[in-house]
């Protein structure tokens, strides 16, 4: 990566000077979970990650119960791992039929990033559709890749991914709650679950004027946690007129953003914000998140619960598999047209 390739150039409006505010923060919420501890504030807590699920899309948990010494661990191990010799990296690459494992040529809307990446399923080994076809009912099943150095890899990062899927589910049944709906709503949609853990290391970029370490794009999971480190990178569009602004790295805590899929479930209620990484010329970056993931099979619609004659459903339902695998081969490298989208589902009124 010494070199600036044209595959990493940015179109002009998407660059990191383009329609941003970097030097004048937003606060997205930061909600202390320590304080449902409280029977009197619980409600409080649950209302103000509604309110930031419309507001925002975005929103950062502090006393989130996912020990500090856990992550740690997995930042170490995994710094070991990125310094190793690419020829030792490429030993467990992934490839695109198992989309487990090492890959340095990602690309989001079909520009590639400045980044290389790890990635681990939650469940191992995971199912999911054989093709993109609607009309293929073919299921592959896939394992993930484990490096044998350093050797305690594949320990730490499941270790930590138990932790952040405990919280996950926490933070799904307070959504839940938030939306008037009782809080074992959504538990049905992960009984196969394709969650999927990732290690992101962005190195120093010779020209981060011109290059991304995520191009713009939205989550297409459920909701995401982040643990991102004190350098910073990290950006989100504004609801409200698109600008772009950073998110703040506050010690110890978690990002959480809300995905596709919970923006469909919700009928739009919720927001799944666009976000980008920028990157600099100095310092490498890391970043660790966990997607939640529902099943396969689970069709992903607005809730009957949250429709009426007064707002009708404003998306056609859509295989959550399928979807996927689609947008996770336009993942793997450049097409000749653009991935799938979300708004793609969009009902035409």
């Amino acid at each position: 990566m010494e070199d600036l390739d044209p595959t990493f150039i940015q179109a002009p409006e998407h660059r990191s000077n383009s329609n941003s505010i970097p030097n004048q923060p937003e606060e997205i919420p930061v909600i202390d979970l320590s304080r449902l501890n409280d029977p009197e504030d619980i409600q409080n807590v649950i209302s103000e990650i509604g309110d930031a699920c419309e507001t925002w899309g975005f929103f950062q948990v502090i006393n989130h119960g996912v020990p500090c010494e856990a992550r740690k661990r997995v930042e170490e191990t995994v710094k070991i791992f990125f310094d190793l010799p690419m020829d030792e990296k490429i030993k467990v690459k992934r490839d695109d039929v198992n989309p487990a494992g090492y890959h340095d040529g990602e690309h989001t809307k079909n520009v590639r990033d400045w980044k290389e990446v790890f990635d681990i399923y939650f469940k191992d080994p995971m199912v999911m559709p054989f093709s993109t076809d609607p009309e293929d009912d073919g299921l592959r099943v896939v394992y993930n890749k484990w490096p044998q150095f350093p050797s305690d890899f594949r320990e730490a990062c499941q270790e930590y991914a138990g932790h952040a899927e405990k919280l996950a589910f926490r933070l799904l049944e307070l959504i839940s709650l938030s939306l008037g709906l009782p809080k074992e709503r959504f538990h049905d949609y992960f009984k196969e679950q394709m969650s999927f853990f990732r290690i992101n290391r962005y190195p120093p970029c010779p020209r981060p004027d011109l290059a991304l370490g995520v191009g713009h794009h939205k989550d297409a999971d459920v909701i995401s946690l982040l643990a991102q480190d004190e350098v910073g990178g990290l950006q989100i569009s504004r609801r409200s007129d698109g600008v772009w602004f950073p998110i703040r790295p506050v010690p110890d805590a978690l990002v959480i953003n809300i995905g596709n899929c919970m923006e469909v479930w919700t009928n739009d209620k919720y927001w799944s914000a666009e976000h980008r990484v920028v990157v600099n010329s100095t310092r490498e970056r890391y970043s660790i998140p966990f997607f939640l993931l529902p099943s396969h099979d689970v069709e992903v619609k607005p809730l009957e619960e949250l429709v009426s004659p007064e707002n009708p459903p404003r998306y056609k339902g859509y295989k959550y598999g399928k979807f996927y695998v689609s947008r996770n081969r336009s993942d793997f490298k450049k097409l000749e047209i653009q991935n799938i989208q979300i708004d793609d589902f969009k009902v035409v009124t």
